[in-house]
């Protein structure tokens, strides 16, 4: 092994570079090209009840595309066919090794790592019909990142808080522990009828407080 690599290795800096300031790079999305993403509806027993819906019996599943994702800082398009773009503060889950039928005991032993993604929503879209894609595979609805934490760093996915900020104010604010069914649940209930490839993306709901729900929205 090179000098030169070993040195990088140890201390994350190539030997003789200079440091660049974060500010002057332009962050791209962890995995800017997944094969799958795979959304979850009404995954946090809160967020049902302020949108007026049950609680789940098992895993609402809808599609988002990589045409949706985009880094963090980059702009959010909204589209002129909506007027009511929103929110939704998510834990992602990025696969780091082929899935099909994984039990929920071993399910995490396929997580490459963690972001954070916003499964933004034109909800006026997304309400037109029972299926919700119109309103979120929509282009650069989807900004994800900039970390992408491994699961040494996150043993545990359901001890997590989550929470946005819009314009300085907190608007939604919760734990992980709050889904209805965490993330080693989901990727089983997944690949039962799906197998997960390494680089998709799971976005595994979003808590309380979209704008949607609030008086005025």
């Amino acid at each position: 092994m090179g000098r030169d690599l070993v040195a990088y290795l140890e201390t994350g800096r190539a030997q003789g570079g200079e440091p660049v300031p974060l500010e002057r790079l332009r962050l791209r999305a962890p995995v800017p090209r997944p094969g799958k993403v795979v959304g979850i509806g009404l995954n946090y027993r809160d967020h049902a009840a302020e949108s007026g819906q049950p609680i789940p019996e098992t895993p609402i599943l809808f599609p988002k595309f990589a045409n949706s994702v985009i880094g963090p800082g980059e702009p959010i398009v909204i589209p002129p066919e909506t007027r009511q773009a929103d929110y939704e503060a998510e834990l992602g889950v990025v696969i780091g090794r082929r899935a099909r039928r994984v039990s929920e005991a071993r399910a995490l032993e396929h997580v490459a790592g963690y972001t954070c993604v916003n499964d933004v929503s034109a909800r006026d879209l997304q309400f037109l019909s029972s299926q919700w894609m119109a309103g979120k595979a929509i282009d650069t609805f989807l900004p994800c990142g900039p970390w992408l934490v491994t699961t040494e760093e996150i043993p545990d996915p359901q001890d997590l808080a989550i929470s946005l900020r819009l314009n300085g104010e907190t608007m939604q604010a919760s734990r992980t522990s709050q889904m209805v069914f965490g993330v080693a649940e989901l990727i089983a209930w997944i690949s039962r009828t799906m197998t997960l490839e390494p680089g998709d993306l799971i976005a595994t709901g979003t808590p309380p407080g979209v704008g949607f729900a609030r008086t005025p929205p």
